[in-house]
């Protein structure tokens, strides 16, 4: 007779594999608006300094939200989809 498994999601540790997913594209998107910002592609350096510390402060965090988030629904997907 199989015991039934708890979902991947509800467990401690898939939670702990979808905190690490999200840590991730956080991570992944600081470090893309730091390269927008030093590679200088389109003059974003210029828009940035133009628009003060304000528009800064909502680029980085709209990259990094953004990529979290994406980074959290793969995680989500795999997390699901895995077998043991």
């Amino acid at each position: 007779m199989q015991t039934k498994k708890p979902a991947g999601l509800v467990s401690p540790s898939g939670l702990l594999r979808l905190l690490s997913h999200a840590t991730m594209g956080v991570a992944m998107g600081l470090a893309f608006a730091l390269f927008l910002i030093f590679a200088n592609p389109s003059g974003i350096a210029k828009l940035v300094e133009h628009g003060g510390t304000h528009a800064l402060t909502v680029m980085v965090g709209t990259l990094a939200l953004t990529f979290g988030i994406g980074a959290t629904l793969t995680g989500v997907l795999f997390v699901t989809m895995e077998e043991d």
